[in-house]
């Protein structure tokens, strides 16, 4: 596909990153917050506190008023090696004086941090605890729906579009979800607003400003969507900290639509995407309306770009390439394939940290907070880094790093500042490589076949996605189980992404055939060996076409 210099002239008119472009990015960088907010929102809403049985005669309420170290309980409720009291069993009532234990017929909860949740509604703990993991999936495959469907929708009626109505859906799912009282359609809620909330919009304001903004401020762009992202998760944290009452805390998550009203109005188009669709009028007016808020007083000819876009719309060649093309030859099949492991890794631990901030010893507000701001330091060095080290030397060491971190905090003693520190650590080093992963792939793979491969990535994060609350349940063998996974997931990831190519100063692989050759022979390892030099771009002056990304979906 050869680059469109006539659309690149018009685009270039507008600069790298002037005070339009700003105003613009701020209206579309919202969604990662709202993003970030409704995927870990559960976390507090469905938060699962501390727990035992109710014992009759004892307990004079599900909530506890009891102490938990009185004589009483201790006489009824048996303690784990650790000096811990079960959470789900206790001594046969029917035979007193017995080592016999049953399982628990109604629980109490401990309220110190949470007053209610669903968990504490629906009794979603022990033998039902599947149920509360459901919900969390069912989410997740709605983001993934979402970024299956939404994102090819974009690329037919406009960003702009799909954008705003997911929005203001957004607002009403996430409100009205607080009053549903029935599971099964608590679950389609969820399912819809992983849709609207964590998906439609985020897809399309991520698109928005990788195709406004010049090419050398992509890459600040692209991370601050998944810094304003971790910004999501230390609001879910603050808002819990502040709102007891789960009914009332999900309607503040919800309201934060409302940072979205008025966008129908603020938000422009992508100008890109309209002269892709032969609007080119509506295009030039947009950039001209860019050029008079930037102040740069160039003047922009209408009719002669309108001209030259309706003349290249007469001889362009279509292409075919497809999603199947990623896989017909040797080269791009194995790039493909050690892409999408890693895009299903990086989402799998970052997730799986993220979801066990509630079974971190501490406040788990406080931890919650953590678990996001732990992220910017991380985003912070990539920015400064990611042009000096290479793609695939930092992605590489983030993951394996953050693979060690996972296996070595599980064979740490829960509950101690060393374990907590370690788990942090994970979280910042996997939310480093899911950041870079971003611009890797998108470098990684020829013109033709982007947009499906980006789309083919955010699908095995969403897949991955969807998994991790499952995963999290087999803790009830063993609690290493989980974390060990998440580790080996990442090690075997970041290995094998060694064996990928740098793209660092590499000119894009156009065509399929570029995208086969691109590459061959060049691993981390014969680097190092020094067979394999890396190599500035042979076309450092030619402007490089942004191709609209569709089915790009964030943490």
């Amino acid at each position: 596909m050869a680059v469109d210099y006539v659309l690149e002239d018009l685009m270039g008119k507008l600069g790298e990153f002037g005070k339009y472009q700003f105003l613009q990015f701020f209206l579309q960088v919202l969604s990662g917050l709202t993003a970030g907010m409704h995927m870990l929102s559960l976390v507090t809403v469905a938060a699962v506190p501390e727990h035992r049985c109710f014992i009759e005669g004892v307990d004079n309420s599900h909530l506890s008023v009891t102490p938990w170290n009185s004589s009483a309980i201790l006489a009824a409720i048996p303690q784990k090696p650790n000096g811990e009291l079960e959470s789900c069993l206790m001594f046969d009532p029917s035979a007193p004086g017995s080592n016999n234990t049953v399982a628990c017929t109604s629980y109490v909860y401990d309220t110190t941090y949470y007053k209610t949740s669903r968990t504490i509604d629906w009794n979603f703990v022990c033998d039902r605890r599947w149920m509360g993991a459901i919900v969390q999936t069912v989410f997740m495959l709605g983001v993934f729906t979402g970024a299956v469907t939404l994102g090819g929708l974009a690329d037919k009626i406009g960003r702009k579009t799909v954008f705003c109505w997911s929005a203001l859906f957004q607002l009403i799912i996430g409100v009205g979800v607080a009053f549903i009282p029935e599971y099964f359609s608590f679950m389609v809620a969820r399912y819809l607003l992983g849709i609207v909330g964590s998906a439609g919009a985020y897809i399309c304001g991520f698109v928005l400003t990788m195709e406004l903004v010049g090419p050398t401020k992509r890459t600040v762009c692209g991370i601050t969507f998944q810094a304003v992202f971790a910004g999501g998760i230390m609001l879910v944290a603050g808002w819990g900290a502040l709102i007891h009452d789960r009914q009332w805390l999900q309607v503040i998550y919800g309201l934060h639509g409302c940072l979205f009203l008025g966008h129908w109005w603020l938000l422009d188009e992508s100008p890109r995407w309209l002269w892709m669709q032969g609007r080119a009028a509506e295009a030039v007016d947009i950039v001209a309306k860019g050029l008079r808020i930037n102040g740069s007083g160039i003047p922009v000819d209408k009719e002669y770009y309108v001209q030259k876009a309706k003349q290249q719309a007469a001889v362009e060649e279509k292409t075919s390439a497809g999603l199947g093309d990623l896989f017909r030859t040797p080269n791009l099949r194995m790039k493909t394939l050690n892409v999408c492991l890693c895009w299903f890794a990086n989402s799998l631990v970052y997730y799986g940290l993220s979801l066990s901030a509630g079974k971190l010893y501490g406040n788990p507000y406080l931890i919650l907070f953590i678990m996001g701001l732990v992220e910017f330091p991380s985003y912070i060095t990539i920015v400064f880094v990611l042009d000096r080290l290479g793609r695939r030397s930092i992605t590489s060491t983030l993951m394996l790093g953050g693979g060690l971190c996972c296996i070595v905090a599980a064979f740490i003693a829960q509950g101690s500042n060393t374990s907590t520190g370690v788990v942090m650590a994970g979280k910042l080093l996997i939310a480093g490589s899911f950041a870079v992963i971003y611009n890797y792939s998108a470098e990684l793979f020829p013109t033709v076949v982007r947009n499906s491969a980006m789309g083919l990535g955010s699908m095995c994060a969403r897949l991955s996605g969807a998994l991790t609350p499952l995963i999290t349940l087999l803790d009830s063998f063993d609690p290493k189980i989980p974390a060990v996974l998440f580790g080996v997931v990442a090690l075997l990831s970041g290995f094998w992404v060694m064996f990928l190519p740098e793209t660092m100063n590499q000119p894009m692989p156009e065509s399929i055939e570029d995208g086969e050759n691109f590459g061959k022979g060049d691993t981390w390892f014969s680097q190092c060996a020094g067979r394999k030099k890396r190599q500035n771009s042979v076309y450092p002056d030619d402007p490089e076409q942004m191709v609209p990304l569709k089915n790009i979906e964030r943490k």
